[in-house]
């Protein structure tokens, strides 16, 4: 086998990189554009020029038959070479530079001409025109060649047409000024066309540097992979214009914030309706992983503006980490109340120990029944007046948590709720955040009760969670409904600021209303109206009436 490389193909076509093929394309464009331009100005200019001889030997003829000596000299002469006519016709020849000023009478002869031996013959074109009184321009070729030529009739002092007056001006003279403009209308054209030159190569420089000097193809390659990787990933992204209008949206990005297609070009109000949502997208509120509810979901956004004045916003679902977060607060949560009820089990067995010992059995059984009693007076009490199975334990297991804690948790004398709950989830969602946040106002502090009241007119539910504690002032009652603000310290697993903004959205969703005001007895009341709650007496209850997945636990985030 021979160890010569092969030779190397030429391959011809154009290069690869962008910039150049711009540049070429350019390059290109200016050429023709020159081309085009100096054609388009030279053939009118010849034209024009021809004009200008007809012109120029029609006011030559002019101005010789305007002199009244020749009409008159035609009139009282003979046609000879040295006769007054031929004099003055050729003084007039010869100052105006002319190839000839021919005088001829009603018959066509000729009484001057350059060439004297001319002088009595007809004339070799047809005088009939001028000698019918008209002016005549023309380019036409005669004894002298080709010539442009301006013929007047020639008048005596009565008006009346004696002859005429044809001069011409060589045409080789109009060629000659065509072809003496060629050479700078080439150098303008050319100089035109090295300044769009360099303008093309500035241009081409300044696209290499914003490309990176990437090809076509490359760029090809990065929209379509840009495309696969914003569609294929599982982070909402949303790209924004100058104007915070909507650019861009991927999969992931119409799905979290429950919008489509028609959102692209609109800006964020109008896609989005105005909320803190629309506030974090657009800049309005400032930071990292800022949280946001919208319907269901929790999400985590991030903004970056770009170099164009726009902006990408980054958004994360949350829902199941929030709701990780919660289950692990509820663990700790039921841990210590575990650990106390532990410590409690073991005091009340010394206690039973001790009777047992001291034979005193009586009051024995009495301690046994007073313990067990309590726990089953509050959970019928519970469910007697809140049928529904879903919320009367979550309201059992929120006593015991509250009992543990020091704090009094009791229903109002008013509350009755049937098992008719549309969405039984949702109002455990609402209720749990709720008392939560009831028991963590009121913990530590002297005489701490939490009193929960749950109505039913109709179909509407309406719910009421009263506490104790310090309140909330009065310029905060809106305010503590915003995503991610809270007053309580921050853990480490999740964020704070949830709860209550979910609450609002569930009531809203159904029509209904959250509120916070002041207590009777001072505290917080919150009350939540669902217009839409129960079923018809007459209709079994159905446990949902959204087909959409519900994160029930995420609504339980503390947020005050």
């Amino acid at each position: 086998m021979s160890s010569t490389p092969p030779a190397r193909r030429l391959r011809l076509g154009l290069p690869r990189r962008m910039f150049a093929q711009v540049l070429l394309m350019q390059v290109a464009i200016a050429a023709g554009v020159a081309v085009l331009a100096t054609g388009l100005f030279l053939a009118p200019l010849s034209d024009q020029l021809d004009d200008q001889a007809m012109r120029r030997a029609l006011a030559i003829a002019q101005t010789t038959a305007a002199q009244p000596q020749i009409a008159e000299d035609l009139t009282d002469t003979s046609a000879t070479a040295g006769g007054p006519v031929q004099r003055e016709a050729e003084r007039i020849r010869t100052a105006t530079k002319a190839e000839y000023v021919v005088v001829m009478d009603r018959r066509g002869v000729r009484w001057s001409h350059p060439t004297p031996s001319q002088i009595g013959r007809l004339v070799s074109t047809d005088p009939g025109q001028a000698l019918a009184g008209h002016d005549v321009m023309q380019i036409d070729s005669g004894t002298l060649g080709r010539t442009a030529r301006g013929k007047v009739p020639l008048r005596d002092d009565d008006g009346k047409i004696v002859g005429a007056v044809s001069v011409g001006i060589a045409y080789d003279s109009v060629r000659a000024r065509l072809l003496h403009a060629i050479p700078g209308l080439f150098a303008y054209a050319g100089g035109a066309l090295a300044v769009g030159a360099l303008a093309a190569w500035l241009i081409s420089r300044r696209l290499q540097r914003q490309t990176r000097d990437l090809a076509f193809s490359d760029i090809s390659a990065l929209l379509a992979e840009r495309e696969a990787m914003l569609h294929g990933i599982r982070e909402g992204v949303v790209a924004l214009g100058r104007g915070g209008r909507i650019r861009l949206l991927n999969d992931e990005a119409r799905r979290l914030l429950g919008i489509g297609d028609e959102a692209v070009g609109r800006s964020l109000d109008e896609a989005l309706g105005e909320g803190r949502t629309a506030d974090v997208l657009a800049g309005r509120v400032t930071g990292t992983d800022l949280l946001t509810v919208r319907g269901q979901r929790v999400l985590v956004a991030n903004r970056m503006p770009t170099d164009d004045g726009g902006a990408v916003a980054t958004l994360r679902d949350r829902t199941e980490l929030e709701q990780l977060g919660r289950e692990l607060d509820s663990t700790r949560g039921l841990i210590d109340a575990l650990r106390a009820q532990d410590h409690e089990h073991a005091n009340r067995m010394h206690t039973l120990l001790g009777l047992l010992e001291l034979e005193m059995y009586d009051d024995a059984v009495e301690f046994v029944g007073e313990v067990v009693g309590d726990h089953r007076a509050t959970a019928e009490q519970v469910a007697e007046r809140i049928q529904d199975p879903l919320l009367a334990a979550l309201l059992v297991g929120k006593a015991t948590v509250a009992a543990e804690r020091g704090v009094a948790l009791s229903l109002a004398d008013r509350t009755g709720l049937p098992d008719r709950l549309i969405d039984p989830r949702g109002l455990v969602t609402i209720v749990g955040n709720l008392v939560d946040n009831a028991l963590d106002a009121v913990a530590g502090t002297p005489h701490a009760r939490v009193e929960v009241e749950l109505l039913a007119e109709g179909r509407a539910a309406t719910l009421r969670v009263r506490d104790t504690g310090p309140g909330i002032a009065e310029e905060q009652r809106e305010l503590i409904f915003t995503e991610g603000w809270s007053t309580k310290q921050r853990p480490a697993h999740r964020e704070r600021g949830i709860g209550l903004p979910l609450v609002r959205r569930l009531a809203e969703r159904q029509g209904g209303s959250a509120t916070v005001g002041e207590a009777a007895g001072g505290g917080a009341e919150f009350t939540v109206v669902l217009p839409e709650a129960l079923a018809e007496a007459d209709l079994e209850p159905a446990l949902t009436v959204s087909s959409e997945p519900r994160p029930h636990t995420v609504a339980e985030e503390e947020s005050r």
